[in-house]
């Protein structure tokens, strides 16, 4: 039977996790107050913004930023209502679509960059040492490279 954590370790553990939810959602809170746009929007705008020409077919997409494609596809719709994404059908395979950044959506990303990385500068960054900030570091790719890849 495999060993359960000690009461310490369960300590800590609630401690990452508790700590990341709030970071989470205080960073979140300030890009909608901020921008207008949730953190899933930005996700979105940020690979669409990364990604040659600023198109990526959606199955690529879901892959790029970890999410389930039901999941995608009904994000994308929002977006494309407000105008911050199309979707097109892919020049090279008829069976797939294209996810496009819209100028409008550009516009938005770029506005909300600077307020985002501030709210992470000074909730995160500002909140540790370097020292501290390098542990973190070390700690989320030691994660990384312990978890299944999904």
């Amino acid at each position: 039977m495999p060993k359960l954590p000690s009461r310490e370790e369960l300590r800590v553990w609630r401690e990452f996790i508790e700590a990341g939810e709030a970071l989470r959602n205080q960073i979140a809170g300030r890009l909608q107050a901020d921008t207008g746009l949730s953190t899933g929007d930005y996700t979105v705008l940020l690979a669409l913004s990364e990604a040659p020409a600023n198109r990526v077919r959606s199955s690529e997409l879901a892959t790029l930023i970890g999410w389930e494609r039901s999941r995608l596809s009904h994000h994308l719709g929002r977006m494309e209502r407000r105008g911050l994404i199309r979707r097109e059908e892919c020049a090279t395979d008829s069976r797939g679509a294209e996810v496009v950044l819209a100028p409008p959506g550009a516009q938005a990303f770029q506005a909300a960059t600077v307020p985002h990385l501030r709210a992470v500068r000074e909730l995160f960054v500002d909140a540790l040492t370097p020292e501290q900030l390098a542990a973190a570091a070390d700690i989320a790719a030691a994660l990384r490279r312990h978890l299944p890849v999904s």
